[in-house]
Formats: structure tokens, sequence, C-alpha cells
């Protein structure tokens, strides 16, 4: 590696989260001597390893996390397991897969705590290609049969264009669709942007989840003012489908890397009702991720 980078040291919140809280997006990378990458990564190598994501959630006074897989690890989900073996339950993964990886792969992650795999559609900044190790959603169909006999989910990072136009895939899956980063909603455009406001009326159908995950919509730092009425109208779509999370260890973001401390201190202030953070802190991660 020739450039690595430290993640932001964060400040617990200032109020008290309730026991059982999860940060549902995090990524761990490293060590690299044990888990080199197999891909380019078009941003500083963050040293992140296991030890340091459980750090974090101790800081924070976080009970469980969920592991997101990164491009740069391609189809091989190493350090996740590698975190996953010592956590004692506490963390769950999400892989990525296309239909070259045997099913038997899939069975010895099911049973190391994976529950799902992700799909990413973005394309690298500043360029037209997706992020090198990425799995996109043309091959959700391929998938989705042995997700489904696994009782998994998929998570999708995309654009909000693209969510609104793969809804029929999405829906045709037969499995819970989660979307991250506030389904890439654009906030220029208001709320009444039609594909937003179609993944709204998705969202009312009870089969689709949002990752209250807010870095990547706004640069609004650091309150992300005009974010919260998106916020809130994912919330009032359906509470029962939203989950919460950091977006540690902020890949790319640089001057940009929020505290994590802050964004729970937001999200009490625009959640300001007990029982719904707790609903989308606790219960819905415990839902989805068989917590």
């Amino acid at each position: 590696m020739t450039e690595t980078v430290a993640p932001r040291s964060h400040h617990a919140p200032g109020w008290a989260l309730p026991a059982g809280a999860c940060d549902c997006h995090a990524h761990v990378f490293g060590p690299y001597e044990r888990f080199p990458v197999s891909h380019q990564m078009h941003y500083a190598a963050p040293l992140a390893p296991a030890q340091a994501h459980r750090d974090m959630l101790d800081r924070i006074g976080l009970s469980r996390g969920v592991l997101v897989q990164p491009g740069a690890y391609g189809e091989d989900p190493a350090p996740i397991l590698d975190a996953l073996s010592s956590a004692n339950g506490r963390l769950r993964g999400i892989a990525a897969a296309s239909e070259r990886v045997p099913p038997s792969d899939l069975d010895s992650w099911h049973t190391a705590g994976i529950c799902g795999l992700r799909f990413n559609d973005m394309t690298v900044p500043g360029g037209t290609g997706p992020f090198p190790g990425s799995v996109g959603t043309d091959t959700l169909p391929a998938v989705a049969p042995g997700m489904r006999a696994r009782g998994w989910h998929a998570e999708v990072w995309a654009g909000i264009d693209r969510h609104a136009a793969n809804l029929p895939l999405y829906r045709s899956s037969g499995i819970p669709i989660v979307l991250d980063h506030m389904a890439g909603l654009q906030i220029a455009r208001g709320l009444g942007d039609p594909a937003f406001n179609a993944i709204l009326a998705a969202l009312r159908e009870g089969w689709l989840w949002i990752k209250l995950v807010l870095c990547r919509i706004s640069q609004d730092l650091p309150d992300y003012a005009d974010a919260r009425p998106f916020h809130d109208a994912l919330i009032a779509a359906n509470p029962e489908r939203m989950i919460w999370g950091s977006d540690w260890p902020h890949l790319r973001l640089a001057e940009r890397t929020p505290d994590i401390g802050h964004l729970l201190d937001l999200f009490a202030d625009w959640v300001p009702d007990a029982e719904q953070r707790r609903r989308i802190l606790v219960d819905n991660p415990r839902t989805l991720y068989g917590f």
C-alpha cells in the first residue's frame, strides 16, 4: 500500500443509545498483510481492520454492527468473515457474489453470519465504469433463488434514477431489498422528484428498506439540514423499514468526514420520539439481520 489513512476519531453521542442499537453500514479493510485487496481502490487505503471497527462501536455505545463488502475485495469476504469469527454474535455481514461463487461457499458464509449480498451500480467518481470488483444488479436474477433459499436480502448502492428504473426487478426478486445511502436521492430535485416518490411508494408496500446514511447525499456539513425533509419523508412512508448507518470509515470523504456521535445527535433531534428511535436503531435491524 502506497498510501493509507486512519479513520477519524469519533465521539460518543450526547444521549444514551438504547440497548441493542445497531450501526447497519460499515466496512472493514485488512490487516493488509493478511487480507490484501484484489481490485484497485480509488481512495486511500483505510486502516480499518476488525479491531478498529469494534473499538469504534464501543466508543460510540453501539451494541451491534453490520459489515458491508467493499468492491476492493471483489467476491472474497475474508476480512468480514474474520471480523464475524471474533464478534460473539455482535455483527452480521453483507458479502458480494455472482453466480460464479459455489453454493458451498454461500453455505459456509451463512453459517459464519453473512445474511445478504451487496450489488453496486455506481460508477467510479470522475469515470464512466463501475467500481472495480463490484457486482451489479444485472446479476440479481441469477443469484436471487439461492438468496431466497437462505433467507438473505439484497443491498443495493445506486443513484435514485437507477433505483426507480430497477423497482420492477427488485419486486420480482422475491427477497427484501435494502437501498444504501438513502436511495441515492438528489436533494436539488426537491421532494417532488418523481424518482424519490417512486421509492416512497415502494416503501409503503413493505418489501423495500432504506439505510438512513446522510454523508453521501448531502455536503451541508456538519448538520446536513438540506437532507432533513427527505429523512422525514422516508420515515413517514414506513418507519418499520428504516435502519441507520454511520458509513465508517468514510471512504473518500476526507475533510467531509462526519463525526459519528454528531450523526447520532442529529438522529435524536430529527427523530424526537424515543420509541421511534428504538424501532430504527434496534427493532428493525433485529428483524432484518436476525440478531
